[in-house]
């Protein structure tokens, strides 16, 4: 469990709308924290604002990524938020494309990761903590590529909490359903099929806060049948790939065609 008033926690992801809801959760908890994301004035508005301090990266370029590092010093606690859509068919993609969206979701977060590794096995304490998906249990129809970012950064995360086992570190994994009024979601515009819920920045966040405070493995946020497809999904993938094909065809394009600009 890591006591996170006067925790010195680095937030990526921080000029998007979910990575607001999360800095401040964080502040109000009476966290310090140390905000990055590519767009400075955004960045640097809400630093000002949870009393933060900001350091603009792209976390596409390892250059950054060790500058981050260097720059942000000390912490208690890594919040791995950042991430890009990357949904559309595959042969769609270039490779330039594909490699930006597996480092910024899944290999920048590992990097991170093994650069603090051997601080905070030296004082036995810190926390990780990655936003993932529940497209990281069950394939997304439009989005093989969002997917597998979301599957590796859950396996490596539950891995990763086997071997801190007894160390005094922490490890947990956030996996959203669809968030409405913030985040890659919400800014489709995209109509969900009918039956299929949302949740708030709020519920995000608020699953950030609990996972570090107690120490969670990880936090499912979505609505009840949201989870139980999630969990039926892993375990029939044929049948729901098929369900999905039928039910979610239109959608899946909404969401690939407001998104496309993103790689």
């Amino acid at each position: 469990m890591t006591e996170l008033r006067g925790a010195r926690v680095l937030l990526t992801g921080a000029s998007g709308g979910l990575g607001r809801a999360i800095a401040v959760a964080l502040e109000q908890q009476g966290a310090r924290l140390i905000l990055t994301g590519r767009r400075a004035e955004a960045v640097e508005a809400l630093a000002a604002e949870v009393g933060g301090r900001a350091i603009v990266a792209d976390l596409a370029v390892r250059a950054d990524l060790e500058r981050l590092l260097a720059e942000a010093g000390e912490l208690d606690v890594l919040v791995a938020n950042a991430g890009v859509p990357a949904s559309g068919d595959l042969g769609d993609w270039t490779q330039e494309q594909i490699d930006r969206a597996l480092e910024v979701n899944l290999a920048s977060p590992i990097a991170m990761t093994r650069a603090l590794l051997p601080r905070f096995r030296e004082r036995r304490s810190g926390h990780f903590v990655y936003i993932s998906s529940l497209s990281g249990k069950v394939g997304t129809r439009g989005a093989p590529l969002y997917s597998a970012t979301k599957f590796g950064l859950r396996g490596f995360a539950a891995a990763l909490r086997s071997d801190l086992h007894g160390s005094g570190l922490g490890c947990s994994v956030i996996s959203p359903g669809f968030v409405r009024d913030a985040g890659m979601f919400a800014k489709t515009g995209a109509p969900l099929p009918v039956g299929i819920g949302t949740v708030t920045p709020g519920a995000v966040s608020a699953a950030v806060v609990r996972a570090i405070r107690s120490d969670k493995a990880e936090i499912d946020v979505a609505p009840l049948p949201l989870r139980l497809g999630a969990l039926l999904g892993g375990l029939l993938p044929g049948p729901s790939a098929a369900f999905q094909a039928i039910m979610g065809n239109g959608f899946s394009r909404q969401v690939v065609d407001a998104q496309r600009h993103t790689r």
